[in-house]
């Protein structure tokens, strides 16, 4: 369990730091163009998902991911008490990568978001993106295993733009975005209604696939 915890603390911690930190990278660079900074944001956080699932999934499956984690326990991986264990390490190490990133580029390291990301469509999107990465990993797990990296890491840069919300698709990424006010931050408001869609995306991903069959 030491191991598995261990990973899944790098992991996040690493894929929170990309996802905020490029996008602060992005928007000092892009001169105030949104979409080259998305363009930018996407890139580097669809590398490092690649790298993080290829390199630690033999330890821990490579979650980095409390809407994952819940699937994989249902589908009988684990206790309650370890998935409370690794939602818990998923989520504060997630918040140290964000932090490290502040200290990074200088900003300071306690703020909260002011990004207001709200309304139906915004919820659709989370409950879409999340449904679509769960199942992404499930059908690609039971025909291809050798490419969830891959996989994973195309179906989030694709989902940055084809999703209201830009694909946060992560309970865990959530939390953590609402302590940064920089390019990827959410406000702190429009966190339940966010984790609540990703959740139902999650679950109806899962029993999308338990319906599919063996």
């Amino acid at each position: 369990m030491k191991q598995h915890l261990s990973a899944e603390a790098l992991g996040s911690f690493l894929l929170f730091a990309t996802v905020v930190g490029s996008g602060v990278m992005a928007e000092r660079l892009s001169g105030g163009n949104d979409a080259v900074a998305l363009i930018a944001n996407t890139g580097a956080t669809a590398a490092m998902l690649y790298v993080l699932i290829a390199m630690l999934a033999p330890l821990s499956g490579a979650h980095f991911n409390p809407a994952v984690s819940l699937v994989m326990r249902l589908r009988g991986e684990g206790t309650w008490g370890s998935l409370a264990a690794i939602v818990a390490v998923q989520i504060l190490a997630g918040i140290l990568g964000v932090w490290s990133v502040h200290a990074m580029f200088d900003l300071p390291v306690l703020q909260l978001s002011h990004h207001l990301r709200a309304g139906p469509g915004q919820w659709l999107g989370e409950f879409i993106a999340t449904f679509g990465l769960v199942a992404t990993i499930l059908l690609t797990a039971r025909h291809r295993p050798q490419s969830i990296p891959a996989s994973v890491a195309l179906y989030i840069a694709a989902a940055y733009w084809f999703t209201s919300s830009t694909s946060f698709a992560n309970p865990a990424i959530t939390l953590a975005r609402a302590l940064t006010d920089t390019f990827a931050g959410i406000a702190p408001a429009n966190v339940p209604m966010f984790v609540a869609a990703q959740l139902a995306g999650a679950l109806a991903a899962h029993g999308f696939d338990r319906a599919l069959g063996d």
